[in-house]
């Protein structure tokens, strides 16, 4: 029986390079209740930390409050300061385009700065410690846990998708897909007595791309890197790409040692979503075999088969999946 909750979502995150999200301290009990702290190094593990959160779920963290502060001539300021607080969680907010999560809730731990019962939301921020506590810990939080903490799971399959004066530079992971930068260049037209304008500018635009692969892909990671677009704007950015590669003291030379992992493939526009069609290539899955992120395009394939010939073995959303 199958029964799939799925999550997807567009970020702009760092590098690859981005360690894993630290495990400080875990204490779980036998009847499933437990406290973990953990330290988020980027926006990826802000993703996880959403999905491993829940209502009625309590963290501990430093954050911003407004504090009210009384003079001796009786006048009123307010301060920005930065407190711990201790949350139960009554709502939880991820913004994908900025990366920011937000938990709301009412506080548990009583300060000078914040009465007990008193509702906060909290910014759940990178490179801060986050303690959570859950009634109960089951199998899937645990998994999230242990994915977001395993150094392993790092984007390995890069890919830019475009078309004439769009592109936007994707790294994939198992979890999501990662804009790393939207490019836009207004291209000349071609005309017959002046094709060196329309030519000069689709130049300026590959060398941005080219630039930004440079910045954000790591080639000793990347197994493979997908150039797809309409008609042949993918093979001239290919051409673009080794040929800048080449020059003397080029600094794209490394690019040359790893020419073998790019995949040119077909997408209908150089909008990002473009890419979903992309990786359901059936003849491009057999060269994604060896990426993280072809398990989970072939598992999500899976569910829509199933769900288009026995709709009755196959659920989605949060109350479905609940009750199957």
């Amino acid at each position: 029986f199958l029964s799939v909750y799925f999550f997807s979502h567009e970020l702009a995150l760092p590098p690859p390079t981005t360690p894993p999200m630290k495990l400080i301290k875990n204490a779980f009990e036998k009847d499933g209740n437990g406290y973990v702290e953990v330290v988020p190094e980027d926006q990826e593990d802000l993703w996880h930390l959403y999905n491993l959160l829940a209502v009625g779920d309590s963290i501990k963290c430093k954050t911003m409050r407004k504090v009210q502060s009384e003079s001796s001539t009786g006048s009123s300021t307010s301060i920005k300061k930065i407190i711990t607080v201790k949350v139960r969680v009554q709502n939880i907010d991820f913004d994908p385009q900025g990366g920011q999560l937000r938990v709301s809730g009412q506080n548990e731990l009583e300060s000078d700065n914040i009465k007990m019962g008193a509702f906060h939301t909290a910014e759940i921020e990178a490179q801060r410690k986050l303690g959570i506590e859950k009634d109960r810990w089951d199998a899937m939080h645990l998994d999230r846990l242990e994915l977001a903490c395993d150094a392993a799971q790092r984007a390995d399959l890069a890919a830019v998708i475009l078309q004439e004066g769009l592109a936007h530079v994707c790294l994939i992971t198992p979890n999501m897909t990662i804009v790393k930068q939207k490019i836009e260049a207004n291209i000349p037209r071609k005309r017959k007595a002046g094709a060196s304008s329309h030519d000069s500018g689709l130049a300026k635009f590959y060398q941005q791309i080219l630039q930004a692969m440079n910045r954000h892909f790591r080639w000793d990671i990347v197994k493979c890197c997908l150039l797809a677009s309409p008609g042949f704007v993918k093979d001239e950015l290919f051409k673009h790409i080794i040929a800048e590669a080449q020059k003397p003291n080029s600094e794209f030379r490394e690019v040359l040692a790893h020419r073998g992992k790019f995949v040119l493939c077909h997408a209908s526009s150089g909008f990002k979503h473009s890419l979903k069609e992309v990786l359901a290539d059936k003849n491009l899955q057999a060269k994604l075999s060896d990426t993280k992120a072809a398990g989970e395009s072939k598992c999500l394939e899976d569910f829509y088969e199933v769900l288009g010939t026995d709709p009755d073995r196959a659920v989605y959303g949060p109350r479905q999946c609940e009750l199957a």
